[in-house]
């Protein structure tokens, strides 16, 4: 069944979504694809760039995010409140990095406009204030550059994505939590890369060399490519709490990693002793939390998160059942 978008992001609810993009036909189209005897891999790094150009245009954050080769994942953190204390100059400085600047606005910046000319220029103005804080735009301003210039390079026309994005409301830390690991351990559970550090084009690779960076000092590292900003985790600033994501790096890694063992060896049920604490502190059920990291594990609809906050979901977006309750019931106890 097909939902409005309003009904599947929802500011009041959360800040934090999980999008999905995926190639048509699920073709290959930044990979290797063997029938054509091309490696399209580099178009990775044009995710990575445009991801990079966006974040310093849009009040929307990346938590986590996970390029594979035929679609990909973001986890991201929308600040309303920030994008509404931008000065009206910064948010037209900020739109015209993507977008022309129209003649009301450009007379608007002069001081030239007349008092009607006045009031439709700070029209266009909060109306690109919205946009500059929505997911919809922001997917659009990725997905459509990524198209273009994929077809650009092919001498072709024609769709290059299956569909519109799809979204997944994370509605508490337990449903970010889950969002994240899931993720992060894309390259893990199709069999690309073993461990978190050797997955590549995902959030926790560019977070592992980030932190190697900072405890070597002493050592002689490569510096990055681009990769976009990443919102921090949790620090003991008490300031920095309404910033970041809302548990520790510390814990995260400890968490991924040890998934990404269960995800390997298909072990579950038998560690429960050594799993790690942020499990118990969020009560999140070991046994079912391996499950739902494994392949087409994820069995959440168009939220996540605990039952009372997805009872909460469905109301606000006026819907008598949500898909995933049953899970949720099940994996957050």
């Amino acid at each position: 069944m097909t939902y409005a978008r309003q009904t599947l992001v929802s500011l009041k609810d959360t800040p934090y979504y999980h999008v999905i993009a995926r190639c048509v036909r699920r073709a290959w189209l930044w990979g290797f694809d063997e029938y054509a005897g091309r490696d399209y891999s580099h178009r990775k790094e044009w995710v990575l760039e445009r991801l990079t150009q966006l974040s310093y245009v849009f009040a929307i954050d990346i938590c986590a995010y996970a390029i594979m080769s035929n679609h990909y994942h973001l986890v991201v953190h929308v600040d309303a409140e920030l994008a509404s204390r931008w000065a009206p100059q910064e948010v037209v400085e900020r739109w015209c990095r993507l977008f022309s600047k129209p003649a009301p606005v450009d007379r608007w910046e002069q001081g030239l406009c007349g008092e009607v000319e006045r009031e439709v220029a700070e029209g266009i103005i909060e109306l690109w204030r919205r946009r500059l804080c929505d997911v919809s735009w922001y997917m659009r301003s990725l997905n459509e550059h990524l198209a273009r210039r994929a077809n650009a390079e092919d001498q072709c026309t024609g769709r290059f994505w299956e569909g519109r994005f799809k979204s997944q409301a994370l509605l508490d830390e337990a449903g970010l939590l889950t969002a994240m690991a899931y993720v992060d351990l894309n390259p893990i559970r199709a069999a690309i890369a073993e461990t978190p550090e050797e997955s590549e084009y995902t959030s926790i690779y560019e977070r592992i060399k980030t932190l190697k960076r900072a405890t070597e000092e002493r050592l002689e590292v490569r510096q990055p490519e681009v990769a976009p900003p990443l919102r921090s985790f949790q620090s003991d600033d008490r300031e920095e709490l309404e910033t970041s994501i809302p548990f520790s790096l510390r814990d995260y890694l400890e968490l991924v990693d040890w998934t990404g063992k269960v995800v390997r060896s298909d072990k579950r049920g038998s560690i429960d002793p050594t799993s790690p604490s942020i499990l118990q502190r969020l009560k999140l059920d070991a046994d079912v939390w391996c499950g739902a990291m494994q392949p087409e594990g994820n069995v959440f609809g168009r939220a996540i998160g605990r039952i009372d906050s997805m009872h909460l979901h469905a109301q606000s977006v006026r819907q008598s059942w949500i898909r995933g309750v049953g899970a949720a019931r099940r994996m957050f106890a």
